[in-house]
């Protein structure tokens, strides 16, 4: 099957949260129990449309299926959330100089799992950031996900504990890499 990699569009927002729910479904569960899953899907399977607005989420399509979901951010951000604090996040725009771009969002559908999206997605985010002028990246780590990331170059910043609005905690990992 053949993958190409293009922009979200906001047409492209139901798949693109549909494909974040099945992935933490099935993929989500060789890292947390079902309780963090359902947890997980109830409050993280939704697209920060910030991101198809500042032209910087993908999508991989086969044909009119969405294969999986990516992208980055110039913005302070770094993971889904509402509190007023992360409502100041995502109208600050980082220094490229001085602080790392963001990793967002990364999901594969699992029927399209283990073909590289996951990294053809992050190699596209990489370098729209790096032609923006920045020179690191920073991401949080679903568990789930850390083997892809460290494999693409990624080191463990710290611990993070996402704890979720129905107090269900998400032991995830801050990542970083030089670009």
């Amino acid at each position: 099957m053949e993958y190409q990699i293009r922009l979200a569009s906001h047409e492209d927002v139901a798949a693109i949260e549909a494909v974040m729910r099945d992935s933490l479904e099935v993929l989500g569960r060789s890292a947390y129990d079902k309780t963090q899953v359902a947890s997980a899907q109830r409050h993280t399977a939704f697209l920060d449309v910030q991101m198809i607005d500042d032209g910087t989420y993908y999508v991989a399509v086969a044909g009119d299926c969405i294969a999986g979901c990516g992208g980055w951010s110039r913005r302070a951000k770094l993971f889904r959330g509402s509190s007023a604090q992360e409502a100041e996040l995502q109208k600050r725009l980082v220094d490229k100089a001085t602080e790392p771009a963001r990793i967002r969002a990364m999901f594969v559908d699992p029927g399209h799992a283990r073909r590289g999206l996951g990294r053809r997605l992050l190699e596209a985010s990489e370098n729209a950031a790096r032609a923006e002028g920045f020179s690191s990246t920073v991401l949080l780590a679903m568990h789930s996900g850390i083997e892809l990331y460290r494999a693409c170059g990624y080191v463990e910043a710290e611990p993070y504990a996402f704890e979720t609005p129905d107090g269900i905690v998400l032991p995830c990992t801050v990542m970083t890499k030089r670009l």
